[in-house]
């Protein structure tokens, strides 16, 4: 029987930990539990064996980290073969009468994507390309990617198993105590973009215990349409008598998901910490409970990296103005790559209120293929709003879905079958929610209903592809009333039908409208306020109108939609200032501001400019470290996240090499900071967590000693030792290298006891880290940062 026909009658009972059972077996300190398949494979099958007795329909397969980057072809093919005989012989020779499957299983590479991280997007899918296709050779039943703590590198995950196997994937993500993952997306974010990509089963793994991940399930229970994954740690970890425990039993760890099971999650199983014993404890738990079927939620939802954008609750502005359609300075931006101004634009945008910025580059002059995917992938390191990729051109529509972080809006299709053709297989494999023009072959029907006609053509086609009616937004088309006086009756009146009799959400590019005519913003706030009044649901315009946002605002609060008027109030005490604010591009940022939106090229610039009349010093203490300290802030309330926290850090960083090449003119290079070692532990391949505590220090201005990653104690201590550091920071991502931290702490000690030792790491808990000899825990980058500050200044 195929997993995904079980999994519709029944609970899918997942396996529990591998790494911290191959430790208690000997697994040494550093040592890759992935080459135990072929040096111990009678301890790895055994595991698996007593996972399948315990009750597991499914065991993943000994692979986490078994990848091109960590092993060379030839001895990555060896490990793969070796695991799945591993888990066939245990399938084979269990005890158990359920029915039994065998998962490829698949985690991070370690390694942060671009623009954020050196790893780019396409060399990660050619990395999870290589362990998916040996996945497909040895018989995998299914893939699991588990353990992702970034959207980007899940997408990238994802197309890897969709572009070379047929096999159902489940995707498991490692959300934080925030509800969040390290990248900052939200559950319903990664919702969005995984049944887009067309994942057969989402959820949530490792990071905390099953009472600390209640919420993040709950969330998807309430968002998703496919079965949701609950495979938590038990618990959190502590160090007792040497040995690392967790603080969760089997049978408490059995009753809490059992609850989350009857609420309707329907794939469980366990992380760090679990045994054959927490399993069995849930198998038994959870056998008589009927399962909750899985519902499809019709939401109509965008996503960025982390915000979601749901179009059932009010109306959705647009914002068109990266579009060169009618503007000359944008056109001259695109042509001159002039990245700086589209940026601005995107940010400007979303100061003035808008949900959803429209990305349109169709210059004759400009290659769109190229320069589609660079605004795209540009505006997203500065803005966290979703996009509307806007393209008549199949290659960069394409290109552009394929690099996008998150479910974009796909402006558009129509009636004609070419476009039928081209726009919806993207938009089925790339996951998005598409704008529908109701024209075809005939042009624009001159009617309200005859525009039905058309909508109902493109919303069958559409099913056809197996592409659901909440992910397609009809577009009546706006037409200029100064050529045809029926023109915007035909237009609200189709509008309105569609909302009605098709159950569809729409949306418009209102100023079409008033084409020909004087003083336009009066025409389009007026026709605006109609079509709100007829339903709809979205709107492409212009956000520094200030007729267009006062009828916004005013739909709002008339329709119960903003609660005591706050937001209409807000808006009206500001309108004087909004309108000199955000006059598309007439506001000039100070260094300060373009270091916090993360504007690199722009900072250097400004700096290049302080630095003729201003001591490199004071523009570090007066504008860079006040800068960082902004977004610092906002990134420990929640506010800001880890992409707006790195992109601002690169900005800085720009400014600090102008900073830099003055200092070392004016020979005052050694009023810096004091040196700080960092390394990732011996056996640990994930540098990602190190790589942004080392970008914020240098910005803060240490001297930062990068030992990499896979580092033994002994290098680190030595280079400690021969620059007499103050500080050494470590980390460790996974429970099996752990052990590697506690003995580079413990040599540390021995021969360099001056030295204060932070560390950080997703199995990491603060008790923990005091437990094995650590100065410091630090949760996060900042936190690490602090903490350094103290240090040196002592």
């Amino acid at each position: 029987m195929n997993i995904l026909e079980f999994m519709k009658n029944n609970i899918v009972c997942l396996d529990g930990g591998m790494g911290t059972l191959l430790q208690e077996k000997g697994l040494m300190p550093g040592e890759f539990p992935e080459r135990w398949n072929i040096t111990h494979p009678e301890v790895v099958r055994k595991i698996h064996k007593d996972y399948y007795d315990a009750g597991s329909n499914v065991i993943s397969t000994n692979t986490f980290g078994a990848n091109i980057l960590k092993f060379d072809q030839a001895e990555l093919e060896v490990i793969m073969k070796s695991a799945f005989e591993n888990a066939f012989f245990a399938r084979d020779n269990s005890n158990s009468d359920k029915e039994k499957f065998v998962a490829l299983d698949i985690g991070p590479t370690g390694r942060l994507l671009k623009p954020y991280g050196d790893f780019d997007f396409e060399d990660a899918v050619k990395v999870y390309a290589e362990t998916v296709k040996l996945g497909v050779k040895y018989g995998a039943d299914l893939i699991f990617i588990e353990t992702m703590n970034d959207s980007y590198e899940t997408k990238a995950a994802v197309l890897a198993a969709k572009e070379n196997s047929n096999l159902p994937v489940f995707v498991s993500n490692a959300y934080s105590e925030d509800e969040r993952l390290m990248t900052g997306a939200s559950p319903e974010a990664m919702c969005a973009m995984l049944e887009g990509l067309g994942a057969d089963a989402i959820g949530a793994n490792c990071s905390l215990g099953p009472k600390q991940l209640k919420n993040v399930i709950n969330r998807l229970l309430k968002v998703s349409s496919v079965p949701v994954i609950l495979k938590p740690n038990a618990g959190l970890p502590r160090r007792v008598d040497n040995k690392t425990v967790f603080d969760v039993e089997p049978e408490e760890f059995a009753t809490e998901i059992t609850e989350l099971v009857k609420n309707g999650v329907r794939v469980v199983g366990g992380c760090c910490g679990t045994t054959p014993e927490y399993i069995h404890a849930l198998s038994e738990s959870i056998k008589n409970i009927r399962p909750v079927v899985t519902e499809n939620k019709n939401l109509t939802v965008v996503s960025s990296y982390s915000k979601v954008v749901n179009f059932e609750n009010e109306p959705i502005l647009i914002g068109e103005r990266i579009n060169p359609t009618g503007k000359k300075i944008l056109k001259e931006a695109l042509k001159n790559k002039d990245m700086d101004y589209i940026l601005k634009e995107g940010i400007n945008q979303q100061e003035a209120g808008v949900h959803i910025l429209d990305v349109n580059v169709g210059v004759p002059e400009v290659n769109e293929v190229e320069m589609l995917k660079s605004v795209m992938c540009e505006l997203q390191t500065v803005t966290d709003l979703p996009l509307q990729i806007d393209t008549s051109n199949a290659e960069a529509m394409e290109n552009a879905l394929r690099r996008y972080n998150g479910k974009a809006m796909i402006n558009s299709v129509n009636g004609k079958k070419e476009s039928m053709e081209m726009i919806f297989p993207l938009a089925k494999k790339y996951g998005g929610v598409i704008v529908a023009l109701t024209l075809d072959e005939n042009g624009i029907p001159d009617s309200a209903e005859k525009r039905v006609k058309r909508a109902e053509k493109i919303l069958n086609t559409a099913l056809d592809y197996g592409i659901r009616k909440n992910d397609i937004i009809f577009d009546t088309l706006a037409m200029t009333v100064s050529a045809d006086p029926n023109a915007a009756m035909n237009t609200l009146g189709a509008l309105e039908l569609i909302k009605r009799k098709l159950g569809c959400r729409t949306s418009l590019g209102v100023s079409n409208v008033s084409f020909g005519l004087p003083l336009r913003d009066a025409v389009n706030s007026t026709f605006f306020a109609c079509a709100l009044e007829k339903g709809l649901s979205a709107a492409i315009m212009n956000p520094y109108s200030k007729d267009m946002m006062k009828t916004y605002y005013s739909y709002r609060v008339l329709h119960g939609i903003d609660n005591n008027c706050n937001d209409y109030i807000s808006f009206m005490q500001s309108d004087d200032e909004n309108e000199n604010k955000i006059i598309s591009n007439k506001r000039e940022l100070n260094l300060k501001e373009s270091i916090i939106k993360g504007l690199k090229e722009q900072t250097a610039e400004f700096c290049k400019t302080l630095l003729k009349n201003t001591e490199p010093l004071d523009i570090v203490k007066n504008e860079i470290v006040p800068a960082l300290d902004v977004v610092g802030e906002g990134y420990e309330k929640g506010k800001l996240y880890l992409p707006q926290l790195l992109m601002s850090a690169e900005a800085a960083k720009s400014a600090f090499d102008k900073i830099k090449e003055a200092m070392v003119s004016q020979k005052t290079a050694d009023e810096f900071k004091s040196d700080f070692v960092i390394a990732t532990v011996k056996g640990d391949i994930h540098d990602i967590g190190k790589n942004i505590v080392k970008l914020l220090l240098e910005n803060y201005g240490f001297r930062v000693h990068d030992l990499g990653k896979d580092v033994s104690p002994e290098t680190v201590v030595s280079e400690v030792v021969r620059i007499n550091a103050k500080i050494v920071g470590l980390s460790a991502l996974m429970t099996t290298t752990v052990p590697a931290m506690e003995e580079t702490i413990k040599l540390l000690r021995k021969r360099a006891p001056w030295c204060k030792i932070v560390v950080g790491g997703a199995v990491l808990t603060e008790e923990y880290a005091e437990n094995i000899g650590a100065d410091k825990y630090a949760k996060d980058a900042m936190e690490a940062v602090k903490y350094a500050e103290i240090i040196n200044e002592n």
